[in-house]
């Protein structure tokens, strides 16, 4: 099975999660937890990471992290193969403790997918039974939002919490904002709606359709980003609207001119055969993007296109081409082979130039 899509690059902020495996308990006891919380401190630094949210659940983890380096990857590597060493050691044990790859979805600062995603971290606790309904949100201790309400002095370097207290509008990280923060996330409590985290428990970014855009423009360039795992299905789509809109373009054309021109006119055909050509994308979403009509409509068009460059490169009839001998020396001319009598092949067996038959 084809592993889910990684990206990374400088700057990316993440909202990373991972389960215990079965669902089975990650931490066994509060001196598991603590030990947690040091690995990750100790990632950091090797890293240059920035965590902004992180919550210790039973059975899994949430953490948003910050990368100024492109180094994801082998951050976590190290950070959950040393804790489940250490885990494994200390409870004389081996085997798994996480349950496969962790969930990693780059997040987008602006429009509140940033704030939303650390409040979906903070507010996790209030979800399970490890708060009771009676308690405040800062008596549980294994949380980041805690350590918000404290003094600079009082929290770890690693703990980066201006972005989050700049995306609530709050001025600075004083007292007065800490209590207006303290305010807003008990409130938070009852007014949270699960539709709001829809987007971090599926999908492979959260963030709007300009940084989902971003997102398909590092792929596309390659250019300060590296990629791990399947791209997602929505990629050739993405790449398949460029191609169009290059074409349009070039065409002069607007979205209503395909419309007008008949299902097979040769521009259309054109595009499509760029399209064949250069994206996985299935013959239905070209048709009905180009309004091309039915699939077969389209197969036929690819397939009478594609005839005169087949023909064209088909030789003439009664041409004796000229084979090389495996029993000839080097330097030694070319020996000419006569035409084969057989019945020539009929110009609908020779291999199109691109694929016309995949769906």
């Amino acid at each position: 099975m084809p592993r889910k899509l990684r990206l990374e690059f400088a700057g990316a902020i993440y909202h990373v999660t991972n389960r215990g495996d079965r669902r089975e308990a990650i931490f066994k006891d509060d001196q598991d937890r603590s030990r947690f919380v040091t690995t990750l401190a100790e990632a950091c630094a090797k890293t240059e990471w920035q965590v902004h949210a992180y919550c210790l659940l039973p059975d899994h983890f949430h953490c948003v992290i910050e990368t100024p380096q492109p180094n994801l990857v082998a951050g976590m590597k190290w950070w959950l193969g040393t804790y489940t060493n250490r885990f494994n050691r200390r409870h004389r044990q081996n085997g798994h403790v996480f349950a496969g790859r962790y969930k990693a979805l780059p997040l987008a600062t602006d429009g509140g997918f940033f704030r939303l995603a650390c409040a979906h971290v903070h507010l996790n606790p209030i979800r399970t039974p490890t708060l009771a309904a009676g308690q405040r949100l800062k008596e549980f201790p294994w949380s980041s939002y805690p350590l918000y309400l404290k003094a600079p002095a009082e929290r770890p370097a690693w703990l980066r919490v201006d972005r989050l207290l700049a995306a609530e509008g709050l001025l600075g990280d004083t007292a007065a904002s800490r209590r207006e923060f303290e305010r807003r996330m008990e409130a938070a409590r009852t007014a949270e709606s699960p539709s709001d985290w829809a987007g971090l428990r599926r999908g492979w970014y959260f963030g709007s359709d300009a940084f989902r855009a971003g997102l398909f423009a590092r792929m596309s360039s390659g250019a300060g980003i590296v990629r791990h795992g399947m791209l997602p299905a929505e990629s050739a789509a993405h790449d398949g609207e460029r191609i169009v809109g290059e074409e349009f373009a070039r065409l002069g054309w607007s979205e209503e001119e395909p419309a007008r021109h008949r299902k097979a006119a040769a521009a259309k055909v054109e595009i499509a055969q760029r399209l064949r050509r250069e994206t996985t994308l299935p013959l239905r979403w070209i048709a009905a993007r180009l309004c091309m009509g039915s699939v077969n409509t389209l197969r036929n068009a690819l397939l009478a296109a594609a005839k005169p460059a087949a023909e064209a490169s088909r030789p003439v009839a009664g041409s004796a081409p000229v084979h090389r001998s495996i029993d000839s020396p080097p330097g030694q001319p070319d020996r000419a082979k006569p035409a084969s009598t057989s019945a020539p092949v009929s110009p609908s067996a020779e291999p199109a130039p691109f694929n016309v038959t995949w769906d």
